[in-house]
């Protein structure tokens, strides 16, 4: 798919002024209007490097969370709670992973009412080519070095924890 012709102008920067002669001076519209299409333009770009293995991004990363349990397996309601979904949409993200071999299904041993995904072989193979693939394109955010990326986390995380995302330490 061809990249679209950039525009001459920033369109945030331009509602900004707009906003600024309606509205007065809001710099957390433009932080907002900028966090959500640089959302939008990372959501394209890694998606399109993990659809050639069948994956959304969102099935990447609870792909990587089961590789990161010891023994490759966790509830669903675990796999919600860690990756700050619904359970609703964990179903259809380990539903589509079954689907495509990558996790197993099964009833969970310890609670009567609750499944486990496990990741298959076929999954962990999936997971590391995905993730060396990710990695070469610096999760879209090559555009920065190591250190601007802390920076962001670091600048990100207060809102994270006003959110109730977690504790903090």
């Amino acid at each position: 798919m061809p990249k679209p012709l950039s525009l001459p102008f920033d369109p945030i920067a331009r509602a900004d002024d707009l906003w600024k002669q309606r509205w007065g001076n809001v710099p957390s519209m433009a932080a907002i209007t900028s966090i959500m299409r640089a959302q939008q333009i990372l959501l394209s770009e890694v998606d399109a490097v993990v659809k050639p293995y069948g994956l959304t991004f969102a099935r990447y990363e609870a792909l990587v969370l089961l590789t990161f349990s010891k023994a490759g397996e966790l509830p669903m309601s675990k796999i919600g709670e860690r990756l700050m979904v619904h359970p609703t949409s964990v179903t259809n993200t380990v539903d589509r992973l079954v689907k495509s071999g990558l996790v197993d299904k099964r009833p969970n041993p310890n609670d009567g009412r609750g499944t486990l995904a496990t990741i298959t072989e076929k999954g962990r193979e999936v997971v590391e080519a995905a993730t060396r693939d990710l990695m070469a394109m610096d999760f879209g955010l090559g555009a920065y070095d190591a250190e601007e990326c802390a920076e962001i986390f670091a600048m990100l995380r207060p809102l994270r924890v006003s959110a109730h995302d977690f504790d903090e330490e």
